[in-house]
């Protein structure tokens, strides 16, 4: 059976990220790499600070830039599985999140998930 993947709602594979992967699999040193990759002079990050959940999942615990998301809060609001589905697609919000981030490509596969739904 295969793995069901886990869209973030800007985009992001959870599976993908060091946050989500590293807690998952309780891997202290990567969860380290990842807070040391992402700490800037202004906001370091310990460890603890990048442990994720996945915010499609819970509220339990997520990355501490992920829990000030305007497109969780947008998604959640209207009730829609990421931000592919939305009628505002590609928002300004969204589009500043896809200049910031690096290691993925979240346009990419929003987009694609949008040329899906729109076959349906």
């Amino acid at each position: 059976m295969a793995e069901e993947k886990i869209i973030a709602f800007c985009g992001i594979d959870c599976a993908a990220c060091p946050a989500y992967v590293g807690t998952q699999t309780g891997d202290e040193e990567l969860l380290a790499k990842a807070a040391a990759a992402w700490s800037t002079p202004e906001d370091p990050l310990a460890p603890e600070d990048v442990i994720c959940y996945s915010c499609t999942q819970t509220e339990k615990r997520l990355y501490t830039w992920c829990t000030q998301c305007r497109m969780k809060d947008c998604c959640r609001e209207k009730g829609i599985p990421n931000c592919a589905y939305c009628d505002e697609y590609a928002c300004d919000d969204l589009k500043k999140l896809w200049d910031i981030v690096e290691s993925q490509d979240p346009q990419t596969t929003l987009d694609d998930i949008r040329r899906e739904v729109k076959r349906l």
